[in-house]
C-alpha cells in the first residue's frame, strides 16, 4: 500500500467511480438547490443539476465541506495511510482551501493540503501528478511543494453559451445578457491561476471555438514553449451539458489544430457549471509535475 494517500473533492471533475478505480479519495461537494442539499456525485447527477438549474425560479448556492466532514475523511484515510495530500479548488475561487489548511494543523503534520491555483480539469491533472508522485515514494511535503512550484503552469479558456446563468450570479447586468444575446455574443472566460476573468466577446459558437484555440496556441508557442517540446504539457477539454456530437466535434477540432496530443475530456464541474449553464465548450492545459528524478 502507498503510504502517501491522495485525495481531492468533487470540483476536480474527478468522478466517484474514476477516484476509486485511481485509488484516489473524492470528497462530494455541497450544493443547495431551493433549499435541499444534494452531494455532487452522489445524489446529484451532471443531468439532473442541469435540469433543476434550467428552471427560472431555481436558487443554487455552493456549500464548502464542513470541518467535521474534511476531518472525519481524513481520520479514516490515515488509519491505512502514513500522511496525505489533499488537493481542493484554487484559494482565489473559494474558501475552502484556507480552511482545509486551518484544519490541516490539527493532524500534527500527516495532512499536506495544496493551494496549486487550480480547478476542474487542471485540479484533475494535479491529482493524476500526485498519485504518481505518491507512487514513486515522494513524501507527501514534497509532493506539495512540487504540485504548488508549478502552480501558474496551466491555462483554461471557457465559452459561454448562455448568459442568463452569469446574469443570475450578478455577474453581468440584464440589460447586457440582453444585448448579447441578440448579438449572437458568446462570451469567453479564462482562468489563469486564481483568477476568473473574460477574455473576449466573440460572435457565434464557431468564433469561440477558434479564439480559445488561438488563445492556446498563443500560450503553447509563448509561455509554455519550453514545457511543450519537452513533451510535459497536458492537453484537456471540457464541456457542461452538451450533446456527445458536439463534445465529439469539439474534441476533433482540437486534435485537428494540436496534433500529437493525446486529449482528456472531462465535464465541467458543477461547482463552474452553476454559474455558466449547459452548453458551454472549454480546453485547458497543464504542466505536467513528474516525481524527482
Amino acid at each position: 500500500m502507498i503510504r502517501t494517500a491522495i485525495a481531492t473533492d468533487s470540483n476536480s471533475g474527478m468522478t466517484q467511480s474514476r477516484a476509486k478505480k485511481l485509488g484516489v479519495y473524492l470528497l462530494p461537494m455541497s450544493f443547495t438547490v431551493n433549499e435541499t442539499s444534494y452531494h455532487e456525485g452522489i445524489d446529484l447527477s451532471q443531468k439532473d443539476f442541469y435540469k433543476m438549474i434550467s428552471e427560472s425560479k431555481t436558487k443554487v448556492s455552493t456549500t464548502q465541506p464542513s470541518p467535521e466532514e474534511l476531518s472525519v475523511l481524513w481520520r479514516n484515510i490515515l488509519k491505512d495511510h502514513d500522511e496525505l495530500v489533499y488537493i481542493p479548488m484554487s484559494s482565489g475561487l473559494s474558501s475552502s482551501c484556507t480552511t482545509a489548511s486551518i484544519i490541516a494543523k490539527d493532524f500534527g503534520g500527516r495532512v499536506h493540503v495544496v493551494n496549486n491555483q487550480r480547478i476542474s480539469v487542471t485540479q484533475y491533472q494535479s491529482v493524476i501528478d500526485a498519485l504518481a508522485m505518491a507512487k514513486s515514494g515522494m513524501s507527501g511535503k514534497r509532493i506539495k511543494a512540487k504540485l504548488e512550484q508549478e502552480k501558474l503552469e496551466s491555462s483554461i479558456y471557457i465559452m459561454v453559451n448562455d448568459l442568463s446563468y452569469l446574469k443570475k450570479g450578478g455577474r453581468i447586468t440584464t440589460a447586457g445578457a440582453l444585448i448579447a444575446s441578440v448579438m449572437n455574443l458568446k462570451p469567453v472566460l479564462q482562468i489563469q491561476g486564481e483568477k476568473l476573468d473574460a477574455y473576449a466577446r466573440c460572435r457565434g459558437i464557431k468564433a469561440a471555438k477558434q479564439t480559445m484555440l488561438d488563445a492556446m496556441h498563443k500560450d503553447f508557442d509563448g509561455r509554455f514553449q519550453a514545457h511543450v517540446v519537452n513533451r510535459e504539457m497536458s492537453l484537456m477539454y471540457s464541456y457542461s451539458d452538451m450533446p456527445d456530437d458536439e463534445v465529439d466535434r469539439w474534441k476533433k477540432e482540437i486534435e485537428r489544430s494540436f496534433p500529437g496530443f493525446k486529449l482528456r475530456g472531462e465535464p465541467l464541474s458543477l461547482s463552474i457549471g452553476c454559474h455558466i449553464g449547459p452548453g458551454s465548450l472549454a480546453i485547458a492545459c497543464a504542466k505536467i509535475t513528474s516525481p524527482d528524478k
